[in-house]
């Protein structure tokens, strides 16, 4: 007998017991492979789109990083810059213009790649791919500087869009598996 044959006996017994309790299951069915494929088709497409708003964004000399004339590396300082010596609609532009830039990370992560699925490794994805950013627009594009502050805000960003809308939609896309140590009876 196959350890495959082993497991589908052990596993009958408890589903009808399932059955007979009248207790449902707690792990949630896969969506239809067409919905699935659907919902990456869309993810795909929304990439793409948030790639080239991202790349216009970022890829322009802007007119609010003119007066930094070196790179931000402490934590802080453009955000207080901003608060401070802006205007009210420039700060709330700068500020709230990067949470927003990083909420797609967060809602498109998870359904693209399902191992990138989780508070810390979406954090850490946006981390590295937003540092990537900051460091071609401070080396390519004039006006623009590295900006720590940006990284930051737009991870903060990422992770809000993961928990209002991308935990959900990832789980919705690719449901969790059920592992071998999760199958043994308790």
């Amino acid at each position: 007998m196959t350890w495959s044959h082993a497991r589908r006996r052990d596993e009958k017994p408890q589903e009808a017991v399932r059955q007979d309790t009248g207790t449902k299951s707690s792990r949630a069915h896969p969506a239809h492979p067409a919905v699935r494929a659907l919902a990456m088709l869309a993810a795909f497409a929304g990439t793409v789109l948030f790639s080239v708003v991202l790349a216009r964004l970022t890829l322009e000399p802007s007119a609010a990083s003119a007066d930094l004339v070196h790179a931000n590396l402490r934590p802080g300082r453009s955000i207080g810059a901003y608060l401070e010596g802006a205007s009210t609609v420039e700060a709330a532009r700068q500020v709230g213009g990067n949470l927003l830039l990083g909420v797609p990370f967060g809602v498109l992560l998870p359904v693209l790649l399902p191992p990138a699925r989780g508070l810390l490794r979406v954090a850490a994805v946006t981390v590295c791919l937003m540092t990537l950013v900051e460091l071609i627009q401070g080396a390519l594009v004039t006006g623009r500087v590295f900006d720590i502050d940006d990284v930051i805000l737009n991870t903060i960003g990422a992770l809000l869009g993961y928990l209002l809308i991308g935990l959900r939609l990832g789980r919705a896309v690719h449901p969790r598996r059920r592992h071998w140590w999760h199958r043994r009876a308790s």
